[in-house]
């Protein structure tokens, strides 16, 4: 009993602490910097200040952050969904893989060229800064809505590119000699880790749909917990079988993401909250591993301040910008993309592999990504709706709707689906008695704006409108509204 006081002391800060991070997304909305740099500067002040905070051993930072991700890419991937990342699944795999790729080999030409680098050091370097990072992303566009397809290429190169830097970083630091040798193996681990990383991330997520469909569950909630405990089995296979398990769960999301199945919103909504936290936790744990004071006083900073200015103004809009000229986008969309992609939690815990690995320089090389990746998420990730104006790329704030009325069914209810109507779709501006909806399709709700409209057949539909339609079978609506959910 002599403990129960000290440890309520110890749950009294924590949930505090979680409070407050929370409560940090309304300051980040007012001041316009992504929340995930609010926690990653107020751990790293607080490690400073309180130095017990930044005692945590360096392998329980990685376990806690690797296991945010899995739940992160897992909500991305969901967000996703895989008829988004179908129409833009040629482009994601071409920016992740060879984007990911030329970045880290241009980092690692100027870490060895510019700041006097060895080669081994210089390249990991390059393959920690070279992955995009999808808490971050995820984090800036989750409450906006961005019309074309820069979005759904940010959001995909985001969760595809960490495995790639993941697998990459995982192949250096395994890599023994040198020589022609010791790259072919490396280039052959990498190969195994992405192709057992899809195999698994795609049968497991084929397999999770199943058992959400199939295998009943006695009590609502417990659905929810059966999904994140599945996603991160499949994380766990596929990594055990030497495999990206990061890949895997970022696939497994994507395949969940458009299946309908019993309790799909509440599980929806339940990883989405899972994934919120996971992200607090996982960059309260990176900035407590810093210490600012060390850092201020050593060269890391400068030398990370000019890998980011690289990086921001020369690695990504020329290097990854020739790669993404075949890819079909307007001019404005283009520089979007190139724009927004943001460095994050993935970096820093290719860092922390770095830093363990006991590699010469490494707590000179975590520095650097930590200033690299605090350049980004403040200066890029803050700057991000303003770029969207200026490339005329059209983003809307998404606006929240806390209230909710629905109804439960004891089976599936075929035919019934709910649709956003695109704008010059063949029900924009047209009234519910002149489209096309067949004998037996009716349309039973209309909202617009977060309003319900009242539904007649003089009621005019509206881009940006949400109905809840009736049909069988359904794929004419599709065609009507152009825009399915």
């Amino acid at each position: 009993m002599r403990d129960v006081e000290p440890f309520s002391v110890v749950i009294f800060l924590v949930a505090a602490a979680l409070i407050v991070a929370v409560l940090s997304n309304r300051l980040s909305d007012r001041i316009r910097i992504p929340a995930p740099a609010l926690f990653l500067i107020a751990a790293a002040v607080a490690s400073d200040v309180f130095p017990a905070l930044g005692a945590i051993p360096l392998e329980i930072d990685e376990r806690i952050v690797t296991v945010a991700l899995i739940f992160i890419l897992f909500d991305g991937g969901m967000h996703m969904g895989w008829k988004r990342f179908r129409s833009a699944s040629g482009s994601i795999v071409w920016i992740g893989v060879a984007g990911t790729a030329v970045t880290a080999g241009a980092v690692a030409f100027a870490a060895h060229a510019l700041f006097g680098f060895d080669w081994r050091t210089a390249l990991l370097l390059g393959a920690a800064l070279s992955p995009t990072d999808p808490a971050v992303v995820f984090s800036v566009l989750g409450k906006r809505e961005i019309a074309g397809r820069s979005g759904t290429i940010l959001e995909g190169e985001s969760g595809a590119n960490d495995p790639v830097g993941i697998a990459l970083m995982a192949s250096l630091l395994g890599a023994s000699g040198a020589g022609f040798g010791a790259v072919a193996a490396g280039a052959g681990n990498f190969a195994l880790q992405m192709a057992v990383g899809a195999a698994v991330g795609g049968l497991g997520g084929y397999a999770l749909v199943k058992l959400m469909r199939r295998v009943a569950l006695p009590n609502e909630s417990l659905h929810s917990v059966r999904t994140i405990a599945c996603a991160a089995f499949i994380y766990a296979a596929a990594t055990l079988l030497h495999g990206s398990g990061f890949l895997a769960v970022f696939l497994a999301g994507i395949i969940v993401g458009d299946a309908r199945a019993p309790y799909k919103r509440e599980i929806e909504r339940f990883v989405s909250g899972f994934a919120s936290i996971s992200e607090i936790v996982a960059f309260a744990v990176l900035g407590l591993s810093v210490s600012l004071r060390e850092l201020l006083v050593s060269g890391a900073l400068w030398t990370g301040l000019a890998l980011a200015a690289l990086l921001i103004l020369v690695v990504r809009p020329v290097l990854v910008g020739a790669l993404l000229w075949p890819v079909r986008l307007h001019r404005g969309e283009r520089l979007f993309v190139l724009w927004s992609g943001l460095k994050g939690a993935v970096p820093i815990l290719l860092g922390m592999f770095i830093l363990g690995s006991g590699t010469a320089k490494g707590s000179t090389v975590y520095s650097i990504i930590f200033v690299v990746v605090l350049v980004s998420v403040v200066l890029q990730g803050s700057l991000v709706p303003a770029f969207a104006g200026l490339f005329r790329v059209p983003m809307r704030q998404v606006q929240l709707e806390p209230w909710a009325f629905g109804l439960r069914f004891r089976n599936e209810p075929h035919g019934l689906h709910d649709y956003v109507i695109a704008p010059g779709s063949p029900a924009d501006g047209c009234t519910i008695a002149e489209l096309s909806l067949g004998e037996s399709g009716w349309i039973s709700m209309v909202r617009r704006h977060g309003q319900l409209v009242q539904v007649r057949g003089t009621t005019t539909l509206q881009a940006g409108d949400t109905v809840l339609a009736l049909s069988e079978p359904e794929g004419g609506l599709a065609d009507l509204f152009k825009c399915p959910r």
